[in-house]
């Protein structure tokens, strides 16, 4: 006896099993652009979102700037205090920086001790206060009330023409510029 197919059962079956695995790829893609320790967005989703920003200043000539984001002295923390409490200073200052810019900015962790945080509709003078603000606001914060955490922070303009590795290039030379400046 040959078994008939019921093709509503069959297509809901169907719509049901295409519904999961399209969740599962949401889920993948939110991991596979997430930090691993940070509650932040990593490198890659970082260069996407410069991509986008260069790409709409080049079309509408709005102004946009990234920054430049390197811990200052994590090792020193780490070999004091243990890689846990080292850990604890990045989770930090992910905190410090994403709580103090717009909810429209990204702020990224881009590797190591450094964070990217992208200012869009943000001229360079814009951006350079933006940039003393949080490191007041991180030197402000010492992590646990106590352990003193501190960044160097380089700021580039974004130009139409920029790619992310042009324009986190220069932000990374302004930032080795401003640690030598402030000594």
């Amino acid at each position: 006896m040959q078994q008939v197919i019921d093709p509503e059962k069959e297509n809901a079956a169907l719509r049901a099993r295409v519904a999961e695995l399209e969740a599962r790829i949401a889920q993948l893609e939110r991991l596979a652009d997430s930090d691993t320790l940070t509650p932040l967005p990593n490198r890659r989703l970082f260069f996407r979102a410069i991509e986008r920003t260069v790409a709409q200043r080049a079309r509408h000539g709005t102004p946009a700037a990234l920054l430049f984001v390197d811990l200052n002295r994590l090792k020193e923390i780490n070999d004091a205090h243990g890689h846990g409490v080292g850990d604890e200073a990045l989770i930090h200052t992910a905190w410090v920086l994403r709580e103090n810019v717009r909810g429209s900015d990204v702020v990224a962790r881009i590797g190591g001790d450094e964070f990217g945080v992208l200012l869009e509709y943000a001229d360079a003078e814009a951006a350079r206060e933006k940039a003393a603000a949080l490191v007041a606001a991180v030197k402000g914060s010492p992590l646990h009330g106590r352990l003193p955490i501190e960044v160097a922070i380089g700021v580039t303009a974004l130009e139409a023409d920029d790619t992310p590795e042009v324009a986190l290039a220069r932000a990374d030379a302004e930032m080795y510029r401003a640690k030598r400046t402030r000594g």
